[in-house]
């Protein structure tokens, strides 16, 4: 008996089907590539570390080659790890919240080399630093302590809180500002009487840096009063 041509459809169909099914079971399912999370855990990275000078770079991973994930349905998630932060580093976990879920962290560095200023003899603390006291080098950046200075302008005119040796990286716990006054001094003091400014000569009697209060003789009346010192020489008197 012949059978029905309706039911021959039907049986080609689902043996088509179940042939497809069994090719893509076979087949292997398509994977992850490790360069592109490499490349996103980089541009998460850069939005978590300071900018990059032209001689730095940021280094992800790499990644095992025997890392193999299979390709998320969802566009992946970057996202620094609580904890995973550095200053030259930074750890980045990559989420896949699809199918398959998985997550994988991805350490990114930066490396390069930066300018420092170096202590360019023994420095005495106590001392207010002049250029003939500093020189550049160039260094790896990931054997620089915290707080390290690339431009040894900045340095020049700060005062050594502490002890430098010769050849020592000067970082911004070295130093302090200088001080705007001098205890015995002689400065001017300026005083806002409303309309007026009146300026008068007058003497430090205390240190002080930029800002900071400070006690001072008025030379004309002989009173002690207060002030802060806004500038070097230049004291503002503190009406009451």
């Amino acid at each position: 008996m012949r059978t029905p041509s309706k039911y021959r459809r039907l049986s080609t169909r689902v043996a088509a089907l179940a042939a497809a099914a069994t090719a893509a079971a076979a087949a292997p399912a398509e994977l992850q590539d490790n360069a592109q999370l490499e490349a996103l855990a980089r541009s998460e990275a850069a939005l978590n570390l300071p900018p990059l000078s032209n001689r730095e770079r940021l280094v992800a991973g790499p990644i095992n080659e025997h890392v193999q994930l299979q390709r998320c349905s969802l566009p992946v998630k970057p996202a620094v790890s609580p904890g995973g932060h550095m200053r030259d580093r930074v750890l980045v976990e990559l989420r896949c919240g699809g199918t398959p879920s998985w997550h994988l962290y991805v350490p990114v560095r930066v490396v390069g080399t930066s300018p420092v200023t170096l202590a360019a003899r023994a420095i005495v603390a106590g001392t207010v630093l002049t250029d003939k006291d500093v020189r550049v080098e160039e260094r790896d950046i990931s054997s620089l302590p915290p707080g390290f200075m690339d431009d040894p302008t900045v340095a020049v005119g700060l005062t050594a809180s502490r002890p430098i040796s010769s050849g020592a990286v000067i970082t911004n716990q070295f130093l302090a500002a200088a001080r705007a006054v001098q205890r015995g001094q002689s400065v001017t003091l300026v005083a806002d009487a409303g309309a007026m400014t009146v300026r008068m000569a007058g003497r430090a009697l205390t240190d002080g840096l930029i800002n900071q209060r400070v006690k001072v003789e008025n030379l004309s009346s002989g009173k002690v009063v207060e002030g802060i010192a806004r500038s070097e020489q230049v004291v503002e008197i503190i009406l009451q």
